[in-house]
């Protein structure tokens, strides 16, 4: 699976949801759950402790799982986020060190890009799909329409902000092959372990138009 390019990961579904696990024992019902919804690429972000626990726990339960790891923001992470098993990166940002770290590595990364100076310093570095993010602070629809002229070979997963409601209409933008979200994998339903309900959303987000 590390042959995928990151734009092969963003076409296969329009949603990636952005995981935040707090207990290791959702990981693998979360996975599952979320895959049998059609939303098969899925991003686990390193804002718990059981982060990477649950990245190897997926890869080891949930084959036809597309796991990333995201929240990548120093060089070290990219070393544990291999050492996991991830299949791609994600980060908020991109500086020199990340960019770096990124082509020591054998998975691809989606980095975080908001203006067009820190798009162009990406380009610079070989990414031209990118993250937009924070998606709705930085300008949401609107900036990603002003960005596709003078950058017509870049491509978008917006986060940050995007909603089920507002889902579609990044995803009917030409340079956007897919967006980020949290609202397939809210916290109660997973604290409550309504897997259904979760592959609910997550069938909800898969027949989203492109």
């Amino acid at each position: 699976m590390h042959t995928m390019t990151i734009r092969d990961i963003m076409n296969v579904a329009p949603v990636i949801p952005v995981l935040i696990i707090d207990k290791l024992e959702y990981a693998v019902p979360l996975a599952q759950a979320l895959c049998a919804g059609g939303l098969r690429v899925l991003e686990v972000t390193l804002r718990t402790p059981v982060a990477l626990a649950a990245v190897e726990a997926m890869r080891t339960a949930v084959p036809d799982a597309i796991v990333g790891v995201g929240t990548l923001t120093k060089p070290s992470d990219f070393i544990s986020a291999e050492q996991a098993g991830a299949q791609f990166g994600v980060s908020p940002g991109l500086t020199p060190e990340l960019a770096t770290a990124a082509h020591t590595v054998r998975f691809p990364l989606l980095p975080g890009v908001m203006t067009p100076t820190e798009l162009i310093a990406a380009r610079l570095q070989g990414f031209t799909a990118l993250k937009l993010f924070p998606a709705v602070q930085a300008g949401g629809i609107g900036m990603l329409k002003a960005l596709a002229s003078p950058f017509n070979d870049v491509v978008f997963c917006p986060t940050g902000g995007i909603t089920r409601e507002s889902a579609a209409e990044f995803l009917s933008l030409p340079n956007v092959p897919c967006v980020g979200g949290s609202w397939v994998a809210p916290h109660p339903l997973l604290a409550s372990g309504d897997w259904q309900g979760i592959t609910t959303l997550a069938a909800e987000a898969s027949t989203l138009k492109r």
